[in-house]
């Protein structure tokens, strides 16, 4: 990691234009600047591996793997890395995951650049960063709603619209065992129907589109 006047940043996003604009905001600073920039989670662990920044933005959502498990990959070889997650997802279980990934910060892509700037400073401190909209979704976040993982298996199946009988054909179980693990479903996520319990896995960050 650097050892001089300046905070390297690697930052990882799919989208180009975002790239460019988070770039633009780090190197306007007068002791940061960006040393690499990946738009998948591979080439994010790469450049890490060949760069060693002492701050990585990484988003969640990127076309070969999720950030978190970006995350990590880069802290399995590289425990002290700090890693500030950048994204458009607010749901309690992104912030959950990306956070017991390793995560340091956690920042929504609509807010300020003060606040990524801010982030960046205090993360590489050794700090974490959490501004308040990310802890309240935090602590609304049920202990007694963890899905395990083949609830979750159905509930992403549930959210692409598939019927019990599909669900069962595609997991290789039975259509009763499916029954039963939707209405585990339904009680760790407090809802009383399907489209319910949609909406709020999508809220929430349980599953995607």
């Amino acid at each position: 990691m650097n050892s001089g006047t300046f905070i390297d940043v690697l930052i990882c996003d799919d989208h180009p234009i975002m790239q460019i604009g988070i770039a633009a905001i780090i190197q306007s600073q007068p002791d940061m600047r960006v040393i690499a920039q990946a738009g998948t989670a591979q080439e994010a662990i790469r450049m890490f591996q060949k760069h060693h920044p002492d701050i990585t933005l990484m988003d969640l959502r990127l076309p070969d793997t999720s950030g978190a498990e970006a995350i990590r990959a880069i802290r399995r070889s590289a425990p002290a890395a700090r890693i500030i997650v950048l994204t458009t997802y607010e749901g309690d279980e992104d912030i959950h995951q990306a956070l017991e990934a390793g995560a340091m910060g956690y920042l929504i892509k609509g807010m300020p650049h003060e606040v990524l700037v801010d982030a960046v400073r205090k993360v590489h401190a050794g700090r974490r960063f959490l501004p308040r909209p990310i802890t309240l979704a935090l602590a609304s976040r049920m202990p007694d709603g963890e899905l395990s993982a083949r609830e979750k298996q159905v509930l992403s199946l549930l959210v692409k619209g598939k019927s019990n009988h599909e669900i069962a054909d595609e997991l290789d179980i039975k259509e009763a065992t499916v029954k039963s693990h939707v209405s585990a479903i339904l009680m760790r996520l407090n809802v009383t129907d399907r489209t319910q319990a949609v909406v709020t896995a999508l809220q929430r960050g349980l599953a995607h589109l």
